[in-house]
């Protein structure tokens, strides 16, 4: 069964953003072009992935171009985001699946979540679709980026990743507010 596809060339906006308090925070994907937003759901460590996939990514296409390359060493100021999501957010579905590719043609950076039904349909026997393909299940999101904004992301992103608990020094396990049960400390609280 054929999904929603939300295709976004060079949106006005692509961020990766939270609602929510340390510990219990959701995590969204946010494209916007115009009036048009949409928000997709995932996971803490599927932000962070993405985030160092796409700077590994970027490096190495800036390594092989040389002095040719479009793509910048940092993010250039001008495009870096620090604003809240846009509001009111109306998740479209949760990401499963995310993929990652530099299109040569263009110099640009896609990205694509997959609706988590569909990661399960394909771990079932259903095939998996193929990056900026036509055939896909569930729903997905397509974005394609500028190297610079691509940058601008993934700066984002590693932000967002960092502000949540910080770890406990002794096991790396998060802390809250009132400490957590560290096993380096054989099942005592660990420290505040």
């Amino acid at each position: 069964m054929a999904g929603q596809l939300f295709e976004f060339e060079a949106p006005d906006r692509f961020v990766a953003g939270t609602v929510g308090q340390p510990g219990e925070r959701i995590f969204y994907l946010q494209a916007t072009a115009g009036p048009r937003v949409v928000s997709v759901a995932l996971e803490k460590i599927q932000v962070a992935a993405l985030a160092e996939k796409l700077d590994e990514l970027l490096d190495e296409v800036r390594r092989r171009h040389g002095a040719d390359s479009v793509i910048p060493a940092v993010t250039p100021p001008e495009l870096e985001d620090v604003a809240p999501l846009g509001t009111p957010i109306e998740e479209e579905f949760r990401a499963g699946t995310l993929a990652l590719a530099w299109d040569e043609d263009s110099s640009t950076v896609i990205i694509e979540a997959q609706s988590a039904e569909a990661a399960d349909e394909a771990a079932d026997g259903v095939d998996e679709p193929e990056l900026a393909g036509t055939e896909f299940t569930g729903d997905l999101l397509r974005v394609r980026l500028e190297p610079g904004a691509a940058r601008s992301f993934a700066k984002r992103a590693l932000r967002v990743v960092a502000a949540g608990r910080p770890p406990c020094p002794l096991c790396g396990n998060p802390l809250d507010p009132q400490g957590h049960v560290c096993p380096r400390q054989n099942g005592h609280r660990g420290p505040h």
